[in-house]
């Protein structure tokens, strides 16, 4: 299957830089993969991740304003490289409504602030542009929901209607125990009888599914679908407490468990890319192993937990 956010023959696992644009996140051991995390240091790593993914055929990378210098670190590789710095040879993706706020420390009180108003998008958009160097294929509200109020926020929504008529494809990503409902709500918006979003990244995973009927509905409406944490922040990997049905699958199938979580999302009918956050050339070397495992998995569907159960756990996982 492929899929209509890719260039041709391009694997639909992508790249996502929430963990090599700053030197703090929340995936189990990240701390231990960052041995200089001083900003000229890290800039070379994950050049260095995402030449091992280039030369892997992936093709599709996400970004975020709050990801530290995620933005700046893809940018410039693009020039340098001379990768699809303008449409067509490669799919970048970005997103607005967090604002980092760590100073580069990985011990930080607070490591990013939400606003999903309009003042934000208005600052955030061309910062995004300047840093990538391009404008973004696709533009997602970070971490949208209902809470928020950005989905009835019209002027924010006349933004984005603005953006998506000049090209860029606008959307959202989507967290928390109620992502199914934020995206139902999503799929109703409306400016001037248009509903400008046609795009969602959303967690789905064998711990956390709740929201893949909701997705199903998207896909089916023509709505890219993006899928990210398919490894939980580090818990469906060696470095998680994994569990025997999973650690069975993983004999079988000659895998790591970082493989078959992702080859679980990339089972899905209804997805379009699934996002690798690896760290480190040897994480993502691991995931690519996902591309060649076939198969419903079904050993995996009593794995799921409660949403509220997830999230919750998610919340507490310590930045490192």
């Amino acid at each position: 299957m492929t899929s209509p956010l890719l260039p041709p023959h391009s694997p639909r696992l992508g790249l996502g830089l929430a963990a090599l644009g700053r030197p703090g996140y929340i995936n189990l051991g990240h701390g231990d993969d960052l041995a200089d995390k001083t900003p000229q240091a890290m800039r070379d790593h994950a050049w260095h991740v995402l030449d091992t993914a280039w030369s892997a055929g992936i093709r599709y990378f996400d970004a975020a304003r709050s990801y530290g210098r995620a933005e700046e670190f893809l940018g410039s590789w693009l020039r340098e490289r001379g990768h699809g710095v303008s449409s067509g040879g490669v799919t970048v993706g970005s997103k607005w409504g967090y604002t980092y706020v760590a100073a580069w420390r990985t011990d930080a009180d607070t490591h990013e602030v939400k606003s999903h108003d309009l003042d934000t998008l208005e600052r955030q958009w061309p910062e995004t542009l300047s840093s990538l160097g391009r404008a973004p294929d696709l533009y997602l509200i970070h971490s949208a929901t209902l809470e928020t109020g950005v989905l009835e926020n019209r002027q924010v929504l006349a933004r984005l209607a603005e953006l998506a008529a000049s090209g860029v494809r606008v959307g959202l990503s989507t967290s928390g125990p109620g992502q199914a409902d934020t995206l139902r709500r999503a799929r109703a918006v409306t400016v001037d009888g248009v509903n400008p979003l046609s795009a969602v990244q959303a967690t789905w995973n064998v711990l956390e599914p709740s929201a893949g009927a909701a997705l199903a509905e998207a896909h089916e409406a023509g709505w890219a679908v993006v899928i990210k944490e398919a490894v939980a922040n580090g818990r469906l990997t060696g470095r998680g407490d994994i569990p025997p049905a999973m650690a069975q699958v993983c004999h079988e199938w000659n895998a790591t468990p970082d493989a078959v979580a992702l080859a679980a999302a990339l089972a899905q009918p209804w997805v379009d890319v699934v996002l690798s956050g690896a760290t480190t050339p040897e994480q993502l070397e691991s995931n690519l192993r996902a591309l060649e495992l076939r198969g419903d998995f079904p050993a995996l569907v009593g794995l799921a937990e409660s949403p509220q159960q997830y999230w919750q756990t998610r919340a507490g996982l310590a930045w490192n």
